[in-house]
C-alpha cells in the first residue's frame, strides 16, 4: 500500500469569516475595518502584524439577500487576473494589490478568497503556493504559470498573459454555449408546445368528433392515438425522459470511456461538430502559446494543452504529440502524424519552429480559429432563427390540420 507523503496530501482550507473590528494604530488613533479570518485568534494576529492593537471585534452577519453570497465563476477569476495584471504593471505591491481588489469587490466570497490569499502572501508564502490551496478556482495550469512568473521575476507580465488566456477561454466558452443553446431550445419548445396540444387541446376535439358518428381521416386517427397515449401515460413519458437524463449525466460524470465516446460523437454532428472542432484547435493553440511564452518547457506545455483541449479526441492526440516530441521529433511532424489538425495549423507551427517564434505563431492560430468560431456561431444563429419558426409551424400546423380535417370533410359532404 502506498502512503501519501505530506506534499501529496490535500489539506482542505478552513472556511473564512468576515470580522468587523475596532483597534488603535501605532499613532494612538482609533480605527476600524473589516478583515477575513478563520477565527478571532487569527484576526488578532493579523491586526498586530499591521501594527494595530485590537480592542473589539464581531463576526459580520451574512444577509440572505446579499449579493456577496454569489458563487465564484471562471469569469470572476478572469476579471481578478486582469485587475492583478493592471495593478502590478502600475507598480502596486502584490499584497496591496490583492487587498485592494478584495476589498473593492461586491462578492463576499471573492473578498474571503482574496483575504485568505493576501494574508498568506503577507506571511511570506509564495503566491503560487497560496493559489494551490484553492484548486476549485485556480487550476494547475494557472498556478504553474504564476510560479514561472515568480521564478523569472516577471509576475506582472505573466499575469497579463494569464488574464488574456482566461478572457479568451471564457469568450470561447460563451460562444460554444451560444451555439448549443439554439438547437436545444428548439427541441424543448417544440416538445412543450406539442405536449400541451396533445394533452389538453386534442381531447376537446375528440369529444366533438364523437358526435359526428363518421369515420375519421387516417392522419386524424394517428394524432388522436398519440393524444390518448399522452393523456394516459404522460407521467410515464416524463419519468422516462427524467431517468434517461439522470443516467446520461451520471455516466458522463463517472465514466471516462463514456465521455470519450460522447466527445467523438459530437464532433460528427453537422455544423455543431465543426464549431466544436475549431474551438478545440483554438484552445490548444491558445494554451500552448500562453504556457510556452511564459517559459514553461514544451513538453509540460503540451501536457497543459491536452488538459485544456476540452475534447477527448484532441486530448489523446496531443498526448501522442507530446510522446513523440519528447522522443526528439519536431512538433509539426508529430502533429501531422496524428492526422487531426488542419494543414494551415501545421504549416504555421512549422514556420514558428523554424523561426524560433512558436508562441507568436500559435497565438495567431488561436486568434484565427477563435474568429472562425465566432463567425460560425453567428451563422448558426442566423440559420436557426427561421428553422425555429419552420419547426414550430410544421408541428403546430400539422396538429391543427389533423383536428380540422374531419370538419372540412363534413362541410364538403353537406
Amino acid at each position: 500500500m502506498t502512503v501519501a507523503t505530506p506534499q501529496e496530501k490535500t489539506v482542505k482550507p478552513k472556511a473564512l469569516d468576515t470580522f468587523q473590528w475596532e483597534g488603535v494604530n501605532r499613532k494612538g488613533k482609533k480605527i476600524k475595518g473589516e478583515l477575513a479570518a478563520t477565527n478571532a485568534i487569527e484576526l488578532k494576529a493579523q491586526l498586530r502584524k499591521q501594527g494595530i492593537t485590537p480592542l473589539k471585534h464581531k463576526k459580520k452577519k451574512k444577509s440572505l439577500l446579499s449579493s456577496g453570497d454569489k458563487a465564484i465563476t471562471p469569469a470572476d477569476i478572469a476579471v481578478i487576473s486582469r485587475q492583478i495584471a493592471t495593478m502590478l504593471t502600475a507598480g502596486v505591491p502584490l499584497v496591496q494589490t490583492i487587498e485592494m481588489i478584495g476589498k473593492g469587490n461586491d462578492n463576499g466570497n471573492i473578498r474571503q478568497l482574496l483575504g485568505d490569499i493576501g494574508n498568506k502572501v503577507q506571511s511570506g508564502l509564495p503566491l503560487s503556493e497560496c493559489l494551490r490551496d484553492h484548486p476549485k478556482y485556480f487550476d494547475d495550469l494557472y498556478c504553474d504559470l504564476v510560479q514561472s512568473g515568480e521564478q523569472s521575476g516577471a509576475l506582472e507580465a505573466i499575469f497579463g498573459r494569464i488574464a488574456l488566456y482566461k478572457e479568451k477561454a471564457e469568450a470561447l466558452k460563451s460562444k460554444i454555449k451560444k451555439a448549443l443553446f439554439y438547437p436545444i431550445a428548439v427541441l424543448i419548445v417544440a416538445a412543450i408546445v406539442t405536449s400541451i396540444l396533445l394533452i389538453f387541446v386534442v381531447p376537446t376535439f375528440v369529444d366533438i368528433f364523437a358526435s359526428f358518428n363518421a369515420e375519421l381521416p387516417a392522419f386524424t386517427l394517428f394524432v388522436v392515438g398519440i393524444s390518448d397515449f399522452m393523456v394516459a401515460y404522460w407521467y410515464i413519458a416524463l419519468a422516462a425522459v427524467s431517468i434517461v437524463g439522470w443516467l446520461f449525466k451520471r455516466a458522463h460524470l463517472n465514466s471516462q470511456q463514456f465521455r470519450d465516446k460522447v466527445d467523438a460523437y459530437v464532433l460528427k454532428i453537422p455544423v455543431i461538430g465543426m464549431i466544436l472542432d475549431k474551438a478545440a484547435v483554438a484552445r490548444f493553440a491558445r494554451t500552448l502559446s500562453t504556457t510556452f511564452a511564459a517559459g514553461v518547457p514544451l513538453i509540460d506545455a503540451l501536457d497543459s494543452a491536452a488538459g485544456a483541449s476540452g475534447n477527448a479526441i484532441y486530448r489523446e492526440a496531443i498526448k501522442e504529440i507530446r510522446s513523440e516530441v519528447s522522443a526528439g521529433m519536431q512538433m509539426n511532424l508529430a502533429m501531422r502524424n496524428v492526422n487531426i489538425f488542419p494543414d494551415m495549423v501545421i504549416q504555421m507551427v512549422t514556420i514558428g519552429e523554424e523561426s524560433g517564434a512558436l508562441d507568436d505563431m500559435l497565438a495567431k492560430v488561436a486568434t484565427i480559429y477563435e474568429q472562425e468560431v465566432d463567425d460560425a456561431v453567428d451563422g448558426l444563429t442566423a440559420l436557426l432563427e427561421p428553422m425555429i419558426m419552420a419547426v414550430l409551424g410544421v408541428v403546430i400546423g400539422g396538429l391543427i390540420i389533423a383536428m380540422y380535417l374531419p370538419i372540412f370533410q363534413i362541410g364538403a359532404v353537406i
